[in-house]
């Protein structure tokens, strides 16, 4: 969906068309709500509880979720502050010239190609100012949407330090263990993931190959089972 509202974007901001301003409030909302998702607190929530959150909610509900309203340099809160008012004048814009503004029908007025580059600059400047803190964030893995590669210095850190081993129970099923750091002997964590899910989640070729294996051995298996029968008689 992003990628569809920037190329939009691109489209409308190089057809001189107002409807850029849409787009751009699109991208600023996504990447409010993305941050919001991924570092909020189901405790407790900062995510707009109306309907239909107003556009600065968001903004606000991202600001306060990556804590940079908390910080007690003035300079830093009066640059918060601008941009809450970069948010404001762009949903300011986008209501008074967006084609599918609030449902309204055509232009409401005009703007000059200077009023469209002065929002996408507004939008930018927001995303940008956001993702940044964003990146500088902690992330917990356990909550988080984000993929695997996110989270490299942890990654690392766990890889350096934990170790994997498996055995097989008296009935043929595998067990995976993570073996923690520390003195002998040591503790281990069991993965509560069946084979299945652990290949799904790991190497979707590998899980391919396996499910090709397991469905010719599931094939072969009742001829097996009649000679065994047979012979058993």
């Amino acid at each position: 969906m992003l990628q569809h509202t920037f190329k939009s974007l691109e489209r409308e901001f190089s057809e001189n068309s107002d409807g850029c301003i849409d787009a751009a409030k699109a991208i600023v909302e996504c990447a409010c709500r993305v941050i919001v998702d991924n570092l909020d607190n189901p405790t407790s929530p900062v995510k707009p509880a109306e309907e239909n959150p107003a556009f600065g909610a968001w903004v606000s509900a991202a600001v306060r979720v990556l804590e940079l309203s908390e910080v007690r340099d003035e300079a830093f809160k009066k640059l918060i502050s601008q941009h809450h008012k970069l948010t404001t004048t762009l949903g300011d814009l986008r209501n008074k010239a967006g084609t599918m503004s609030h449902g309204k029908d055509g232009f409401i007025a005009k703007l000059s190609t200077h009023h469209r580059r002065a929002a996408l600059l507004a939008a930018d400047a927001i995303v940008t100012f956001l993702h940044e803190a964003y990146l500088e964030r902690e992330l917990d893995a356990v909550s988080s949407k984000e993929p695997y590669e996110r989270f490299k210095t942890t990654n690392e850190i766990i890889d350096s330090l934990a170790g994997l081993r498996g055995e097989m129970d008296e009935d043929g099923v595998p067990h995976l263990y993570i073996v923690l750091p520390g003195p002998h002997p040591r503790e281990e964590i069991e993965l509560a993931a069946p084979v299945s899910q652990l290949l799904f989640e790991l190497d979707r070729e590998a899980y391919k190959l396996v499910l090709n294996a397991c469905q010719e051995a599931k094939a072969a298996a009742p001829q097996d089972a009649e000679v065994e029968n047979g012979l058993s008689f």
